[in-house]
């Protein structure tokens, strides 16, 4: 039950940020090119509550796996109002069908930052102990953090890598680690434990970090960040078959289950599935952001747009095929999780 609570809440969490970031772009730049905004909405179905500001409905809705950004002109009757949607210069409409995505691409860069400046470091070359894992033989005796040990078994250490290399061997035995502690030696006696899967020797000690500064923790959310887009290649080259992509059940299970991990991964996954949305969102395919830039565009080279009917009637088969698919993935996700079937 408690498992079933936390996916819940990670999911909540993961897919409302994602929601409101990707509607805040359209709001915000529609807001900026003079496009009324009717109404700005986190989730779908029944309205839990809300309140009107400045003629702008806002609203928190009972289904938080949606959300909108409800603009002047969506509507056929709505279309000739001077501050709708329709009636704003092609490049106003693409920045605000843009902005969407933007905004998810620009969170997972914001949220790669937060990780690499608040939350991770680089490791240190010293021998102090940076984190201790709950109860392990490491807090059974007594070991604290900031601790930085000097010998194993009255054997020298400098490095982290030599407290590894000398415990690692030592499954199930016991020895004597010195420890300097506010300028005074403390020994204590501790057992190593057996690490399941390699065998080697543990305590359930960790390196200390050193915290990255905030030119390297850009640099480093952009040298994540690259290898995220890179990886893109092989999706769109092919390379990654139909059983590894997931629909809404498959995700919010991996939710789930990296939420069990830590806060860490999670922010991870979520910078992840951002970057993921930002990009398919992009996608030329009817009834996404994608397929209405691609009407702008057409409507830039013809020199008029296309009737509104038809581009209602393609939206309405392209979000008709765009559901077959995400039922006919959800099924594959619901064999794969619940009947351990692959196909």
């Amino acid at each position: 039950m408690q498992s079933v609570i936390l996916t819940a809440v990670a999911a909540i969490f993961v897919f409302g940020l994602l929601i409101l970031a990707h509607e805040l772009g359209h709001y915000f730049v529609a807001r900026l090119t003079g496009i009324r905004v009717l109404e700005l909405a986190v989730g779908f179905g029944p309205k839990l509550f809300g309140w009107n500001k400045q003629g702008i409905d806002y609203s928190l809705r009972a289904v938080p796996l949606g959300g909108f950004c409800r603009l002047m002109g969506e509507s056929p009757e709505e279309a000739e109002d001077p501050d709708s949607f329709p009636q704003k210069p092609i490049p106003s409409r693409l920045a605000v069908l843009l902005a969407g995505s933007v905004m998810n691409l620009f969170l997972a860069l914001l949220v790669f930052f937060a990780i690499f400046f608040f939350i991770v470091g680089t490791p240190t070359d010293t021998a102090e102990i940076g984190y201790i894992v709950e109860n392990s033989p490491a807090e059974e005796v007594g070991l604290q953090v900031g601790d930085r040990i000097t010998t194993i078994d009255n054997e020298p250490v400098e490095t982290f890598n030599d407290v590894v290399s000398i415990i690692s061997p030592r499954a199930d035995q016991e020895f004597n680690i010195t420890v300097l502690r506010e300028g005074e030696e403390v020994s204590y006696t501790v057992t190593a434990e057996q690490e399941s899967g390699t065998g080697r020797g543990i305590i359930g000690i960790g390196q200390m970090l050193e915290r990255y500064s905030l030119v390297q923790s850009i640099e480093q959310s952009f040298r994540q960040y690259g290898m995220i887009l890179a990886s893109f290649y092989h999706v769109f080259a092919g390379d990654a078959p139909l059983d590894d992509v997931a629909g809404p059940v498959g995700i919010i299970h991996i939710i789930g289950e990296v939420a069990q991990t830590g806060l860490l991964n999670l922010l991870m996954l979520t910078a992840l599935i951002s970057i993921n949305l930002g990009i398919i969102n992009l996608l030329p395919i009817p009834a996404l952001d994608g397929g209405r830039i691609l009407f702008l565009l057409i409507e830039a080279v013809r020199g008029r747009p296309i009737e509104p009917e038809k581009e209602g009637f393609i939206h309405f088969i392209g979000f008709a095929l765009l559901i077959t698919f995400i039922l006919f993935i959800t099924y594959q996700d619901i064999l794969r999780l619940f009947f351990g079937q692959n196909n």
